[in-house]
């Protein structure tokens, strides 16, 4: 097949698994085309049968913002008649859908029909597509698309309540390439961060209000007092200063390590012994998938699709959102005894593969093969 991919090209959890599913589907023989406005961070490099379209946006004096969706439309229309283009994925409602549906139309008037598949990722759908002034073009997208995919059931339960949607929604869940995120642990990496008789619990994150950020710090006050730990903080976003704030004020700046944007993400997990992620929203949960692949128990919020992913009792615990007693005494209760926390780092990672990139893409291929008979 000849694909056409639409994403965002950032660090995004949509971005990512778009990426990395059009890299398998190239490694399976079809011929992949992204088309975004600058390649995809993940996207080492295109190839025989990889493509970057740049989508470019000229600034006109009329326009007050750039009118990206026009851009993207038009890029598309050119792009599926120039590569013959077979099928488009766009990845978030909107703008991508909605674009991909005007470049259908305009496609049409040519006698060009070509199927559409979106795929919902989570703030698509709950916090920008819920918007009032936004809700109308979401469920339009939505509807027009030929197959509507979602990450997670929880997902789809909540499009299914904020939109008047038609179409059927198939579920398909996030996926990680286990071959390319399992690392092996080397004793002098622990020693970087910290000694032999301390855990190690980490938290990713984009450090947003949604990331809860402050309750992972109280969580950590709670397991140093009764267990010897670092906790290493990855990433950036608005809540960094105000946590680094409330690390001082707690005292424990010589036990939390803020390591910024790192792109060793992988190394990080294979050393950690716990992850935390008491999000107040997660459509799925692919921080944590990257944690239990590396044999990292998780401890977490049971909000969105993580009771799909982080299984209670197994791979790690799950607690109402803001519960962070709960939370500190799960994670004590893993931590303070090692037979146990090898048992559950056994669990996360079997639990962990049956979410390999081999196992979920040809659930993708199979939805291609429906949009296209539908043609």
């Amino acid at each position: 097949m000849i694909i056409g991919i639409v994403c965002y090209p950032t660090f995004g959890g949509s971005g990512v698994v778009a990426t990395e599913l059009g890299m398998e589907l190239s490694k399976r023989g079809h011929d992949v085309h992204f088309i975004t406005y600058k390649q995809p961070v993940r996207l080492a490099q295109v190839s025989r049968n990889i493509h970057f379209h740049e989508v470019s946006i000229s600034e006109y004096p009329l326009f007050h913002y750039q009118p990206y969706e026009l851009a993207l439309s038009s890029k598309l229309v050119n792009m599926v008649k120039k590569y013959k283009i077979e099928i488009l994925h766009v990845h978030y409602a909107i703008p991508h859908a909605y674009a991909g549906y005007m470049a259908k139309q305009m496609l049409a008037e040519e006698g060009i029909h070509i199927p559409m598949v979106t795929t919902l990722h989570g703030t698509d759908i709950t916090l920008v597509g819920n918007h009032p002034v936004y809700k109308p073009a979401v469920t339009f997208s939505i509807n027009q698309s030929d197959v509507v995919t979602s990450v997670s059931e929880s997902l789809k339960a909540d499009t299914l309540k904020l939109f008047d949607i038609k179409k059927e929604i198939q579920v398909i869940p996030n996926f990680i390439d286990i071959s390319k995120r399992r690392m092996v642990i080397k004793h002098e990496q622990r020693k970087w961060v910290a000694q032999d008789n301390e855990r190690i619990i980490t938290h990713i994150s984009n450090f947003r209000k949604v990331k809860r950020t402050a309750d992972v710090i109280r969580i950590f006050y709670q397991i140093q007092k009764n267990i010897d730990a670092k906790l290493l903080l990855v990433g950036e976003g608005p809540e960094i200063e105000p946590d680094r704030e409330m690390v001082n004020a707690l005292g424990m700046a010589d036990k939390v390590l803020f390591m910024g944007a790192s792109t060793e993400v992988n190394k990080i997990l294979a050393i950690s012994d716990l992850f935390l992620l008491p999000s107040e929203a997660e459509s799925f949960g692919l921080a944590a998938l990257e944690a239990m692949v590396n044999e990292t128990p998780v401890v977490s919020s049971n909000v969105g699709g993580l009771p799909e992913v982080n299984i209670q009792g197994v791979s790690g615990f799950l607690s109402a959102v803001g519960d962070v007693d709960e939370m500190a005494k799960n994670a004590i209760y893993l931590l303070e005894n090692e037979e146990r926390l090898n048992k559950f780092k056994k669990a996360a990672r079997r639990v962990s593969n049956k979410f390999d990139i081999e196992k979920i893409v040809p659930f993708y291929e199979e939805v291609y093969s429906q949009a296209l008979k539908k043609q």
